[in-house]
């Protein structure tokens, strides 16, 4: 893991595209500004976690021909 310091208004580039900037420092909260091509998806860390859990979850579970059927019908009206 690469440890970088930065003050308020400094920023980190990552590949040319994706730039952090601390935007504020208040106690132990810091404020990050992300700038990054809208192709690249950006989440707080337990958010990306709970979307990795659900779409395991999806992965595991089970359709008939006849679910998916019904899931079309609801879904194209």
């Amino acid at each position: 893991m690469l440890v970088l310091g930065r003050k308020k208004g400094e920023s980190i580039v990552i590949n040319d595209e994706i730039e952090l900037k601390i935007i504020s420092v208040e106690g132990d909260t810091v404020k990050i500004g992300v700038e990054a091509p809208k192709n690249i998806a950006i989440h707080r860390k337990e958010i990306y976690e709970a979307i990795q859990s659900e779409n395991k979850l999806a992965a595991m579970q089970e359709f008939s021909l006849d679910d998916l059927k019904a899931f079309q019908k609801r879904t194209s009206s």
